[in-house]
């Protein structure tokens, strides 16, 4: 991955006099997943909307795909797609159709090619010809993405893309992410599903109180919230015992003969707890690390924001606008 993708500095918006965005700023690498996470009303799509250029900033320096977001504009938006919060797609229109208008809107060559290609791509050949309106909420989502990627795009924002969507069909969006970074698309991604962050991202940022609250990988997210502790379970009570009384700072339940250990589970604290046991020779008959999740990061880093109230534009909204 060389260069960033997205570059923001200083980023500052409001309305009405509520800060929503107070002096942010992050990179995101070009070929990688950045996603943003935050509450409600965290300011997290209004940052999407300055980005995608749909809202101005009131103060910063955004660069996206290379080009300055201020005096690039069309640049900017000729080098994106977009997919909000629900699917962006015409009911009455079929999967070929909708592909088309995109098509024409963005005066791509060759578009019969490109959409036959984007059909097989996300296996939704044989429902081409069927009205939008007949589809599940999955391949409303895949003709959705397949809609953004129309023009191909070199950064890709995902809004929350699989929110209402089951989990088979969640994971088949993952799968497409996945491959489409595989070929060297940036995503930048919103979501609410904590574990879709874990899943994907090569970076996260918290966003809380208008200020990026934390950034970093998903495991150095974990490592920065307590909690992480490893749990050995005993069958044998004398070792249970010897290993209680020598360890420090453990916490012991008698009844299930399991011992709590604090621990950041990294390999330096596991390989001197396992040689203690060794040299002790006190046999474990169960050892596993538990470390904290993205949950417990969002938790103790995030405020509760209330909702901003502000309207923002529906999906459809933000395809037609970056289109034009």
């Amino acid at each position: 991955m060389n260069g960033s993708a997205i570059a923001v500095s200083g980023l500052r918006k409001a309305y009405g006099g509520k800060t929503v965005l107070d002096g942010i700023g992050f990179d995101v690498a070009a070929g990688s997943v950045f996603s943003l996470l935050g509450p409600n009303g965290a300011g997290k799509t209004t940052t999407v909307n300055i980005l995608t250029t749909l809202a101005r900033p009131d103060a910063g320096t955004v660069r996206v795909a290379g080009h300055d977001l201020a005096s690039g504009t069309r640049e900017v938006r000729a080098a994106i797609g977009v997919t909000g919060q629900f699917a962006a797609v015409d009911d009455l229109l079929t999967g070929r159709e909708n592909l088309r208008l995109m098509a024409d809107l963005k005066r791509v060559r060759s578009g019969d090619r490109v959409i036959a290609g984007l059909l097989d791509r996300f296996e939704l050949a044989e429902s081409a010809d069927k009205p939008a309106a007949a589809y599940s909420g999955g391949m409303r989502r895949k003709l959705d993405l397949a809609m953004t990627l129309v023009g191909t795009p070199r950064v890709i924002f995902l809004d929350e893309p699989t929110t209402g969507l089951d989990p088979r069909s969640r994971r088949t969006m993952w799968d497409i992410v996945r491959a489409l970074v595989a070929d060297g698309t940036t995503i930048f991604l919103t979501t609410q599903y904590l574990e879709e962050a874990d899943e994907l991202a090569d970076r996260v940022a918290v966003l809380s109180g208008g200020t990026i609250a934390a950034e970093g990988s998903p495991d150095e997210l974990k490592r920065l919230v307590p909690g992480g502790h490893v749990r050995l379970r005993f069958t044998d009570p004398a070792a249970y015992r010897a290993a209680a009384g020598a360890l420090r700072d453990v916490t012991a339940d008698d009844e299930a003969l399991t011992l709590r250990i604090p621990s950041d589970g990294s390999q330096r604290e596991l390989h001197a707890l396992l040689d203690w046991l060794d040299a002790a020779g006190v046999q474990a008959d169960e050892l596993t690390v538990h470390t904290p999740d993205l949950d417990d990061v969002f938790l103790a880093l995030t405020d509760h924001d209330a909702p901003t109230g502000h309207d923002v534009p529906t999906g459809h909204d933000r395809k037609e606008s970056i289109a034009r």
